[in-house]
Order: C-alpha cells, then structure tokens, then sequence
C-alpha cells in the first residue's frame, strides 16, 4: 500500500515534461555585471533594476565604481544601462548617470 501512495505521488510528477531552466533576473543580473566590467574596466558595486524589456531580453542598471578616492564618500559612481538578449548576451550600454557616492538621489 505504501509503495501504491509513493507511486501516486511520484506519477503525476514524472509525466510532466521537463523544460529547461529559464533564466531569470539573477542571471541577467551576474551576466550584466561580468559583461559591463570586462568592457569598461572599472569594478561593479551592484545592480539597482533589473526588468524585462520588449524583445524578451532584459535591461539592468549597475552601478560602477568609475573614480574610487578617499575618503570612500567622494568616491564617483555611474549608473550604466545594460541591455541583454533573451540568453544574457550584451546587446548594448550606456551611461545614464554619474554621481559622489555620499550624494543623496533627487
């Protein structure tokens, strides 16, 4: 009877046809970061969106350390726009802002 349950259990299961994973926003993140910081140069401090464009691919905003001083706080960052096709492949970037890292957003 046990064996009966497990099976019922497991059945339904394995008639499901297995896809692929997608990739979702984590990986479109990693892939923007790696991709923007071996064309630039300058190390990624992190990822500030991240959202799904018209095409299926996905655009994120990572924040680069572009000038690092000290103290840390007048150290300057740009927000770059990453654009990456359905596979995380870079399609395009542009800076769309430069700011001191102890500035407060408008």
């Amino acid at each position: 009877m046990a064996d009966q349950r497990s099976e019922r259990a497991t059945g339904p299961t394995r008639a499901r046809k297995k896809t692929a994973p997608s990739k979702g926003p984590e990986h479109a993140a990693r892939a923007a970061c790696q991709s923007l910081e071996g064309l630039i140069g300058h190390p990624a401090e992190g990822v500030s969106a991240v959202r799904r464009s018209d095409d299926d691919g996905w655009c994120v905003v990572v924040d680069v350390l572009e000038v690092p001083r000290i103290p840390d706080t007048t150290s300057l960052l740009a927000s770059y726009e990453v654009q990456l096709d359905r596979s995380g492949e870079l399609q395009e970037y542009r800076r769309v802002r430069r700011y001191r890292r102890g500035a407060a957003d408008e």
